[in-house]
């Protein structure tokens, strides 16, 4: 059986959100916690000129499938975050 990789990223849902500096730690449902360096990826740009207070107001989109920032108007898939590539 062959699934893909896509497929299964857009499965793992974001149960947290926090920042260290320009760093980015999204929590997973399945226990994982990965990082993201924002002055390192173009297409989180505006995300790294966001001040802390801004990144501070988060909410996770139903279902946990995305993080969204309303004082910034924009958020992220987390099936793109894992895949490091941004939204088409």
């Amino acid at each position: 059986m062959h699934t893909s990789a896509s497929r299964v990223l857009d499965q793992v849902a974001a149960t947290g959100v926090r920042f260290e500096g320009d760093i980015l730690y999204v929590r997973l449902e399945d226990g994982r916690e990965i990082s993201v360096p924002l002055n390192k990826i173009e297409w989180l740009a505006w995300l790294a000129r966001a001040t802390p207070d801004q990144r501070a107001h988060w909410s996770l989109e139903p279902g946990g499938y995305a993080i969204y920032w309303e004082d910034l108007d924009d958020g992220v898939e987390v099936c793109h975050l894992l895949a490091m590539e941004p939204l088409a």
